[in-house]
């Protein structure tokens, strides 16, 4: 009886090993089985242009987005082949960061630069291609790949560009216009200042264009003025513009900030920031320079966008009244007889009677009419190929974005918003986003000496 016993204890753990190994075997298979799906995973990565490309000569930019999110990306390399022979421009490897999760980069966004010609790839035909791998163990241990082959057309002459027209003089605080023709569709054209570029615009007439350019108040004497035009395949011409530039003296001007002012101006600012802290003063100040910084990039963004054609005509109209102050004006505000900040007045102040109505200056279309912290309610009139005129402390705001006003039609009333002391109206010329004088816009000689000179040029 105990013998039988024992025989029964023995093929029971017999069968718990059994159990055991097997439980094992479907385990590591199972363990197997994760491990090549995670690391000879088979989707391939994504690759997107963000422009269409044809040509290829000088320097091309290039935006493109490559992702993967599984494996992450190992290697994205550019290569032209023209013929047997196929040129390397571009190769980005990444190494292994980790084995069970993504072992590179899952996302690129970037803008690469090809210069085909240091290449020393022949005019004609050739193909571009691109090649994106990532970190799979498919594929022989080299990764999914992904490959687009784009056909191109190798160029490298440049454009011819002929200047037509070129202002004389610029100042700082001024504007200038320029009129040129080009031999072929150019891609970026217009002009150069040191490191500034201002874009052209088509004129109407074929091959030729106009660019309006600008320097701002404080701006010293330019090193480098020149014309330029890219074709599609990146070769650039370059003219140098014989303008002269005139330096105008720098104006000055002195505010008293009185507390009643404080009291009467820092809840206004208080709703549309809350981030105000401190004593009168301190919020003051930060208003007077943090905010007026932002606002000035929200300008400048807002005139990005410029209408491609010229909207306006003839010189701009000048609101009714007496100047208070001047554009470029060095101010120094004081409190309590003490220097607290000092800023530059960019715009000319206009003030006749109390909520003034006030009128579009030119044609063109508003792309702003809204609150913008010391410019309080205020319109932003874009007048096509960079240019933009803007009227601010307004009381009232009769336009909304997206209409085509007329010259001298009524878009608001003056008033006292923002960092305003009375009532008047901060108005303001634009060249790009560049605060400008407006005194060369509202005189009709002025534009018929440089710019319709221009046009008779032609």
């Amino acid at each position: 009886m105990v013998k039988h016993i024992r025989l029964r204890s023995s093929s029971r753990r017999s069968g718990f090993a059994k159990t055991f190994f097997l439980l094992l075997i479907i385990c590591s298979s199972l363990a197997l089985l994760v491990t090549a799906f995670l690391l000879f995973e088979l989707e391939k990565p994504t690759l997107h242009l963000e422009k269409e490309i044809k040509y290829l000569g000088g320097r091309v930019e290039l935006p493109i987005k490559v992702s993967d999110q599984k494996s992450g990306i190992r290697s994205i390399i550019i290569s032209l082949k023209q013929g047997e022979r196929n040129e390397r421009l571009l190769e980005k490897v990444f190494l292994r960061q980790a084995w069970f999760k993504p072992a590179g980069p899952t996302a690129l966004n970037e803008v690469v630069v090809i210069d085909a010609q240091k290449a020393g790839i022949k005019e004609g035909k050739a193909d571009l291609i691109i090649t994106v791998r990532d970190f799979s163990l498919n594929g022989f241990f080299q990764g999914n790949k992904t490959l687009q082959q784009i056909p191109v057309t190798m160029d490298t002459k440049p454009p011819v560009l002929t200047l037509v027209y070129a202002q004389q003089t610029v100042q700082n605080g001024g504007s200038g216009v320029v009129l040129y023709t080009v031999s072929e569709q150019p891609g970026r054209h217009g002009v150069v200042i040191d490191n500034t570029r201002f874009q052209g615009y088509p004129t109407g007439k074929k091959d030729t264009y106009v660019c309006y350019f600008a320097l701002a108040w404080n701006a010293k004497r330019p090193g480098r003025m020149r014309l330029v035009a890219e074709d599609e395949a990146g070769n650039e011409a370059s003219v140098p513009l014989p303008t002269v530039f005139k330096n105008v003296p720098i104006k000055r001007d002195s505010i008293s900030v009185s507390e009643q002012f404080l009291q009467q101006k820092i809840p206004e600012f208080e709703q549309h920031y809350p981030e105000l802290t401190g004593s009168l003063v301190e919020k003051y100040l930060y208003v007077n320079n943090q905010i007026r910084l932002k606002n000035d990039e929200t300008i400048a963004r807002v005139c990005a966008g410029a209408e491609p054609q010229q909207l306006w005509s003839d010189r701009f109209l000048r609101m009714p009244g007496s100047g208070r102050a001047g554009y470029a004006d060095q101010r120094t505000y004081l409190y309590n007889g003490t220097i607290i900040d000092t800023q530059t007045h960019l715009g000319v102040d206009i003030a006749s009677v109390k909520q003034a109505e006030i009128r579009a200056a030119n044609h063109g279309k508003v792309i702003f009419a809204d609150y913008l912290g010391i410019y309080g309610n205020m319109i932003i009139i874009d007048h096509g190929q960079g240019l933009a005129s803007l009227y601010s402390h307004l009381s009232s705001i009769d336009t909304t974005v997206g209409t085509l006003v007329q010259k001298n039609e009524p878009i608001g009333r003056s008033g006292t918003t923002g960092m305003a002391g009375g009532d008047h109206l901060h108005f303001s010329m634009l060249v790009h986003g560049i605060f400008v004088t407006p005194v060369q816009w509202w005189d009709q000689r002025w534009i018929d000496v440089n710019i319709k000179a221009a046009f008779n040029a032609r």
